[in-house]
């Protein structure tokens, strides 16, 4: 008797599994057409004539150089910046005194930490100057946009404005413990062959998740399983946590990624 309830409820339940695939199929499908659809021409690299430009530490003008140009720096790191007078100054302590540390161990080691200040109305670009103006402009440097672009358009900025063999994107907020570059770093370094020189390691603070859980409402954290379950469907399954702000790429990726972003405010 049991195994014929048993075997009339895994029948009755292939119907509802089925119907579940179906819609799961129609709404992905709905998706990428809405997508496909509203999908707009990449957005030109415009650059303002105040943004070609960036302030030396002796308050001088000088031209910023393009991602095209040869690598002259082993790491770049970008800090897009919107309002961030208050957070700022706390990353940039913990990534420069981890930068310089790792100088002092290996001279040849060479790195710019780029500042894009996206249309702040506060303080922001102020903050960032004292950095410039202690470590030298070689070292920091900040890049003012003139009107706010989002954080794509001011990361792209921050990339296309770059020397390094390798660029790290990097929050002002310090969300990331910075030393985990050593982390993504190594990431990188295992996916060597580089094809065609592109690649790209990005950080993941999955593991910290059960503690973000705790203090979120149950809609937001609806919200983000069912976000981590379309990327992980329609698009990639290695990756999860696609929110974090610490990504490392090779010169060439970081060129042809931020050549075709369509979206910039993200």
């Amino acid at each position: 008797i049991v195994s014929c309830l048993s075997w009339h409820v895994q029948q009755r339940g292939k119907p509802l599994i089925e119907c579940s695939t179906i819609l799961l199929f129609a709404f992905s499908s709905q998706i990428c057409m809405i997508a496909h659809i509203t999908a707009r021409e990449m957005p030109t690299l415009h650059r303002y004539e105040k943004e070609k430009f960036f302030v030396n530490a002796e308050g001088r003008k000088e031209s910023v150089p393009s991602i095209h140009d040869p690598a002259t720096r082993e790491l770049s790191v970008v800090v897009p910046s919107y309002n961030e007078e208050d957070r700022l100054p706390l990353m940039m302590d913990e990534a420069l005194d981890y930068l310089e540390k790792r100088q002092k161990r290996d001279p040849s080691f060479t790195y710019e930490v780029i500042v894009v200040d996206d249309g702040s109305k506060d303080q922001t670009t102020k903050v960032a100057m004292k950095y410039c103006k202690k470590y030298g402009s070689d070292k920091v440097r900040v890049l003012s946009l003139v009107k706010n672009r989002g954080k794509g358009g001011a990361v792209r900025m921050g990339v296309f404005s770059s020397r390094g063999e390798k660029i790290l994107m990097a929050d002002a907020d310090g969300a990331t413990k910075f030393a985990d570059i050593e982390k993504v770093e190594e990431g990188l370094k295992n996916l060597q062959p580089w094809p065609n020189e592109m690649a790209i390691s990005c950080g993941s603070r999955a593991h910290l998740e059960k503690d973000s859980i705790a203090k979120r409402s149950y809609f937001r954290t609806l919200l983000m399983y069912g976000f981590h379950f379309l990327v992980w469907f329609l698009c990639v399954k290695e990756i999860r946590d696609t929110q974090c702000g610490f990504k490392l790429l090779t010169r060439k990726a970081a060129s042809r990624t931020f050549s075709i972003l369509h979206i910039e405010r993200w």
